[in-house]
């Protein structure tokens, strides 16, 4: 019997960490994540999906963290042969559409880190959208995935 409970707190525990999603007025902001940062980095990416299930357009406005002396929203974008990375005013949501911030695309850049991002941190990162106001999400630091590369290196062919 205190195998099953055992197993069934796990279970919970487990489902519990694979669930961070956040439901903030008609927006579903869905796995805040960064990936590890080597020692000495000075910046990272975020990424997250923000979807809007309302029947009114939002703007993603601004990004917070105290992780970071600086946050912007950045986009990523292939510009005759060379990767070119660049900061946006800002990133709409029209109603019924995902914003997919992903490696290689748009993003939130930490940088002035205040210290290393280790595989099992969390941190906390603030949003700011034009209609639905600010939101608190927290990101959780994960490890590089197979095969891809970091953000400010292309692959080699």
């Amino acid at each position: 019997m205190k195998l099953v409970a055992l197993f069934g707190a796990i279970a919970l525990a487990a489902g519990a960490a694979a669930a961070h999603d956040y439901q903030f007025h008609s927006l579903k902001i869905d796995h805040p994540f960064a990936r590890a940062t080597p020692p000495g980095a000075r910046s990272g990416g975020v990424f997250f999906t923000v979807e809007n299930t309302g029947t009114a357009p939002d703007r993603l406005l601004s990004v917070s963290s105290p992780m970071a002396g600086v946050a912007e929203l950045h986009e990523m974008r292939l510009d005759r042969g060379v990767m070119r990375m660049r900061a946006v005013p800002a990133m709409e949501v029209k109603p019924g559409d995902r914003l997919e911030l992903k490696p290689g695309g748009y993003h939130a850049m930490l940088t002035e880190l205040k210290q290393p991002l280790r595989v099992g941190d969390r941190f906390p990162l603030f949003l700011a959208f034009e209609k639905a106001g600010s939101v608190e999400v927290s990101v959780w630091v994960e490890g590089m995935a197979a095969g891809a590369a970091p953000m400010h290196q292309q692959p080699k062919p």
